[in-house]
């Protein structure tokens, strides 16, 4: 099928409170992921391989990294004019109000959809670990003749209430919307799963010109909230069932449909171990469908003598003689005799010195965690270097020194 003329919006401002301190110094979309990505790699990666290549990336709240990260890893082709991932902060053209909702930030920059003058406008959330051919989702919209459709992922019913559930007919017809329900609203003909909403979109440019416009003057922000239910009555809006997205080079054992939030410590650190494994819930290297990583300019890893298990280790990793199990390894990590890492996640640049033990620890970039530190073995001893998150799950901050705690005399 042929398509239409395309522009995406990647909504990329997240500020990620339940990710801190992960987000003390960067936006969600950039806390790294697996060994050599950030979480925006994905959204930019299915994009990119669905020949979707002229994409706004709206940004806000601590914003630098991310930029950094666009600029040195994502450069498409200058020759070609339509080749673009260009990064957009809020031009606070209505105001001197920054992105009040997702809606807001696509109203704002409203401009940009008239300059470009695409048929269709791609708007999808930049939070989220998954694998999607987005054209396909794009054969079903031009093929319904929809005005919108919304990405719908089918999850037991007993877990839809902490989601958008979308309740749609045998069509996939949109009747509603249920903002996380006690009681969802189940499939059509699937009383055990309910549709829960992915957050990522696809309009007719005119339809979503015009939904804007009456969002604004109703001064309403958002698209699950307020633009999507607006549009029910049109009856040209549909839910693209998520599930039946074919993905080429997936491995039978993967999770199928493999989709995380990864919004809060437990989930971020659950998609990291997702990746690890002979039979991984997420096979990271697909070689049909690449999640394109960060560029690492340095020396290839180098292990002296180790025990190391089920573990992903980047380039610039040293290890001099250690053992690492269930745990990723970022770029750059040096670590010494002695060093013992379990179920962790070590992010770039980070020296573990001689004989230091983690286990169940996010480090975050650029730390050094001192001689025979332990840390993830007392969570109160802990608290007085670390952040605790609710799970137990002990987290590093970008730039700390964990340091072995001085005895004070009572």
């Amino acid at each position: 099928m042929s398509h239409p003329r395309i522009l995406a919006f990647v909504l990329a401002g997240g500020r990620g409170k339940r990710l801190f301190p992960l987000t003390s110094f960067r936006s969600k979309p950039a806390v790294p992921f697996g060994g050599r990505y950030r979480i925006v790699d994905f959204v930019l990666s299915n994009l990119v391989n669905s020949r979707i290549y002229s994409i706004y990336l709206l940004v806000q709240y601590q914003s630098q990294s991310l930029i950094e990260h666009i600029r040195q890893n994502w450069v498409l082709s200058p020759v070609l004019r339509d080749h673009f991932i260009t990064v957009v902060p809020p031009q606070m053209r209505t105001g001197p109000e920054w992105f009040e909702g997702t809606a807001d930030a696509v109203f704002q920059n409203i401009n940009l959809i008239r300059e470009f003058d695409p048929e269709l406008v791609v708007v999808f959330g930049a939070d989220h670990i998954y694998r999607m051919d987005i054209r396909q989702m794009i054969d079903f919209h031009l093929t319904n003749d929809a005005e919108v459709t919304v990405a719908a992922r089918p999850v037991p019913i007993e877990e839809a209430s902490s989601f958008g559930v979308i309740v749609s007919d045998s069509e996939y017809r949109i009747v509603s919307f249920q903002e996380k329900p006690r009681q969802p609203a189940s499939m059509y003909g699937d009383p055990n799963r309910a549709y829960v909403s992915m957050g990522n979109y696809i309009f007719n440019r005119k339809g979503l010109e015009d939904a804007l416009a009456r969002a604004e003057r109703k001064k309403q922000n958002d698209f699950g909230s307020h633009v999507l239910p607006d549009m029910i009555d049109t009856g040209k809006i549909f839910a693209y069932d998520f599930s039946a997205n074919v993905m080429p080079g997936t491995t039978p054992y993967e999770e199928k449909a493999y989709w995380r939030d990864v919004g809060t410590i437990p989930a971020f650190f659950s998609a990291n171990m997702d990746i690890l494994g002979s039979s991984p819930n997420f096979e990271i290297n697909n070689v049909n469908w690449p999640i394109h990583p960060t560029r690492y300019e340095g020396p290839s890893a180098r292990i002296w003598r180790a025990d190391i298990k089920n573990s992903v280790l980047a380039e610039g990793v040293f290890i001099e003689k250690a053992r690492i199990v269930n745990s990723i390894i970022r770029c750059g990590v040096t670590i010494e005799s002695g060093v013992s890492v379990e179920d962790c996640i070590i992010m770039d640049g980070t020296v573990l010195k001689k004989g230091c033990k983690l286990k169940r620890v996010i480090v975050d970039k650029m730390n050094v965690i001192e001689e025979d530190e332990r840390i993830g073995f007392d969570t109160e001893a802990d608290r007085f270097r670390c952040h605790i998150d609710s799970s137990g799950i002990a987290i590093v901050p970008r730039g700390g020194r964990a340091k072995k705690k001085h005895h004070v005399k009572e």
